[in-house]
């Protein structure tokens, strides 16, 4: 078995062990509470940017700043720095944000243009934080991933491990090497998404077994009781509650999302409702830690089963 563990700032295993066990407590924070402490993504962000120097700082000031400025850039995401401006000023803070991610680009992409990419110029990782951060903030924007735990998790993968390009499970020649490429956290989003896969597959199964199989509905939600409602972490989808996709839509928290199906199971029995229609509130950072352990021992699973088929 061929390891490999470049990309870890030096540390390799240490690291690798803190990144599992830190999407491990993500997960089973978001299985039973789906919602994670952000102390955990600063207490990650922190060391990863910490332990980022020990590899960079023996390459001259070039790596040594172009650090500090990547690092910093992912830190901001996980402290509210913009609650400190006051209700003056946080009208101005999707300003201050856009303006410092501008100021970001330009310096790392003037930075490979004037000293290229590699040794003697910007270090790899560098850049693939910098993509990690791009990546997980549109996809956060565009609504795919749903919360900002999700976005946060995406980062914290990325300056951990910007990039591991040798998994530690030797693969057939067949494999194209596409972790060589691709930031570790792009090949863990990756994976995680494969491993969606599942959860329709699970519910059409659960429908199956419970006799309420109807077509593609199916395999998105199921039926529970209406007394279940508030003990589930689901989305009420028939009959349809008022406002409730609206609703959604305004919930911050768990706590927030729990009140909301006790006033909504309370009504609906009332109204003589027994059972209701539901889709899952899906664990994604489940999914991601699972994502994580593959990156880690496959590379990219998506590229690997294509170039094995």
């Amino acid at each position: 078995m061929t390891t490999d563990l470049s990309g870890l700032a030096g540390f390799g295993l240490p690291i690798v062990v803190l990144l599992l066990g830190g999407f491990a407590y993500a997960a089973w924070e978001d299985l039973r509470e789906r919602e994670v402490p952000d102390l955990l993504w600063q207490g990650l962000g922190v060391v990863g940017f910490l332990v980022g120097y020990v590899a960079w700082v023996p390459y001259g000031f070039l790596s040594f700043f172009l650090w500090t400025v990547i690092g910093l850039f992912v830190l901001q995401h996980l402290f509210a720095w913009d609650l400190r401006l006051g209700p003056k000023g946080e009208p101005y803070a999707d300003l201050i944000e856009l303006v410092v991610y501008q100021l970001v680009i330009v310096i790392v992409v003037g930075s490979v243009f004037l000293f290229g990419l590699g040794s003697g110029g910007v270090p790899v990782p560098v850049v693939a934080v910098l993509v990690t951060v791009l990546f997980a903030r549109g996809l956060f924007e565009a609504g795919i991933l749903f919360g900002g735990a999700d976005a946060k998790a995406l980062m914290i993968a990325g300056l951990l491990v910007p990039m591991f390009p040798n998994p530690l499970l030797t693969l057939p020649p067949s494999v194209a090497p596409i972790t060589h490429y691709l930031p570790f956290a792009v090949n863990v989003l990756m994976n995680s998404a494969l491993l969606s896969v599942s959860v329709p597959i699970a519910i059409a199964l659960r429908n199956l077994h419970a006799k309420e199989f109807h077509g593609i509905s199916g395999f998105v939600g199921y039926s529970i009781p209406v007394d279940d409602l508030p003990r589930k972490f689901v989305w009420l989808r028939d009959p349809m509650f008022g406002e409730a996709r609206e609703e959604e839509k305004t919930i911050e928290t768990s706590e927030d999302d729990r009140r909301r199906r006790e006033s909504v199971a309370k009504e609906l029995r009332e109204r003589g409702v027994q059972r209701v229609w539901v889709t899952p509130q899906i664990p994604f950072l489940v999914l991601m830690a699972l994502g994580v352990l593959g990156a880690l021992l496959a590379g990219n699973l998506l590229f690997d089963l294509i170039f094995l088929l």
